[in-house]
């Protein structure tokens, strides 16, 4: 199995990343393109996934991008390291709860890289980690499957603005925090895209 690996360095406007990917699922999905892992970050902005509510939009002046992956309300921006991918389950296991506590143990095999030690919960999806007393969110998850393609993908918060969360209950959750790289103390995270690349394909290759 091939999996192209592109990595863009400039942020990419999200709209513009989603019919990239709506396009290569077809591609992939009719074996005319490889399976795709794709490192960017996005321009400030907020996407809403197929089971959010309005309730969750703490600021109505918000533009809010509808989108086809699964989760709620979430802020993409600069300093977030967005992973995205597409894969042939018809080709692999089509299980999708496998598929995605592979993702899962991915992205926790990433953070220990930095020291970093997290988890996932049952109930409220993404990576979590221990900041004194709370419980804080350093990654999230969205994924969606189509014809057993499955696409879109995790972030991982790096040195973003944690600010942007502040309109919006991210992830419908609200009795949690939000952080990143940067605030749990890495202080050289400049690596994080190879980092990122070979835990993903340890794992799916």
């Amino acid at each position: 199995m091939n999996i192209e690996v592109k990595t863009s360095i400039k942020p990419v406007d999200y709209v513009k990343s989603m019919k990239i990917l709506e396009q290569r699922v077809e591609d992939v999905f009719n074996g005319k393109e490889d399976e795709l892992l794709w490192i960017i970050e996005h321009t400030a902005t907020y996407t809403a996934g197929t089971s959010s509510n309005n309730e969750d939009l703490l600021d109505k002046n918000i533009k809010v991008l509808k989108t086809k992956r699964g989760g709620k309300l979430t802020y993409h921006g600069p300093g977030q390291k967005v992973v995205y991918f597409v894969l042939n389950l018809n080709k692999r296991e089509k299980d999708i709860r496998a598929l995605v506590t592979k993702i899962e143990n991915c992205i926790i095999a990433i953070l220990k890289e930095y020291k970093i030690d997290s988890y996932s919960d049952k109930k409220n999806i993404g990576i979590w980690t221990g900041v004194g007393n709370e419980t804080m969110k350093v990654a999230a998850i969205g994924i969606r499957v189509k014809r057993w393609i499955a696409y879109h993908g995790f972030a991982i918060n790096v040195s973003n603005n944690l600010d942007g969360y502040k309109g919006i209950v991210p992830c419908g959750i609200k009795d949690k925090g939000i952080t990143n790289l940067k605030k749990l103390g890495v202080k050289n995270y400049s690596k994080i895209n190879k980092i990122i690349i070979k835990k993903f394909l340890n794992t799916f290759l």
